[in-house]
């Protein structure tokens, strides 16, 4: 059996989805590993799973014994490459995207510009500071996001003028720079692409369906409903894959990472990607890939083991 680290919490807003993340996958993997359970506190305190304090030099040398760490950090300290620089400088094999992914796609406006880059489309947007918020121009609804931020906190849809102050004022409660984007209108799918030795595994695409924008208080809920596979032409189908792929590749993922879109009229509009995404039995990337016959057990191994292959 493999000695593997299971990180959870953090300082982000995510700190308890990201508990639950954490005992979830701790608990799939203790049948098949020997696990050690690692907690950072909001504060960032780091204790062992007895709820002893480590200190940060406690911490690393406690992943030194182990040999993969499964990062289940959401947000930011966390999801965007804080965690696999710590474990790339203490030299410990990780689950997951490294650094450079991480902090690409957790800026949502450097994904944008990749995206564009690689020829997948965006919501037309504008990032604002707070030194030039007063400067933009109303054009109607929009969505407004801090640009760093996860679990679509401090995310707002403005429908009239008179509101988007308020909504301003709540991302840049996140975030030194917000995103404001034009609303599209679309279906929301997700596509889960997973990274193998053997080559890029892509599960079947999830539809969200929600009255209204997906925001944090939608996501947790239950109100919100995931259908899966989402009802696709192979056409659209492709379109969404594909886009997948190249988001994936061209941020430099690794693992499984979750890439948002909305399907519209036109084709796939990217939302965000996700390289640290939710990661219970009934969160998204786990359904997709329980509709493809894998179970939840048997995907988190395979991120281990393939880790282990490396």
């Amino acid at each position: 059996m493999s000695r593997v680290a299971v990180v959870g919490g953090g300082r982000s807003a995510e700190h308890d989805v990201s508990l639950a993340s954490a005992a979830a996958v701790a608990d799939a993997l203790s049948a098949r590993h020997t696990v050690v359970r690692l907690t950072i506190d909001r504060d960032g305190t780091w204790r062992d799973q007895a709820g002893r304090r480590l200190g940060l030099a406690g911490a690393v040398e406690l992943l030194r014994t182990c040999q993969v760490v499964v990062p289940m950090l959401h947000g930011k300290h966390g999801e965007d490459g804080t965690l696999a620089a710590l474990c790339d400088l203490a030299g410990v094999a990780y689950v997951g995207s490294p650094l450079r992914a991480g902090a690409l796609a957790m800026d949502k406006w450097v994904t944008k510009l990749v995206a564009e880059a690689v020829g997948v489309a965006t919501a037309p947007g504008q990032l604002l500071t707070r030194a030039d918020a007063g400067e933009y121009t109303w054009r109607g609804p929009v969505v407004v996001k801090p640009a760093a931020a996860g679990s679509s906190q401090g995310v707002s849809l403005v429908e009239t003028a008179d509101r988007l102050p308020a909504a301003l004022a709540e991302a840049f409660g996140h975030d030194d720079r917000v995103l404001v984007e034009e609303v599209v209108r679309g279906r929301e799918i997700d596509i889960a692409v997973l990274g193998r030795p053997g080559g890029k595994v892509v599960a079947p695409a999830l539809e969200i369906v929600a009255d209204g924008i997906f925001d944090s208080r939608t996501k947790y809920d239950g109100s919100a409903r995931f259908v899966v596979p989402a009802p696709l032409d192979d056409a659209a189908r492709k379109e969404l894959e594909q886009a997948a792929v190249a988001m994936y590749d061209a941020l430099g993922c690794a693992g499984v990472a979750r890439i948002d879109f909305f399907w519209t009229e036109r084709g796939a509009v990217l939302n965000e990607v996700n390289t640290a995404p939710g990661f219970t039995e009934q969160s998204q990337v786990p359904k997709m890939f329980a509709a493809a016959g894998m179970s939840y057990a048997d995907l988190l191994d395979m991120l281990v083991t393939d880790v282990l292959a490396g």
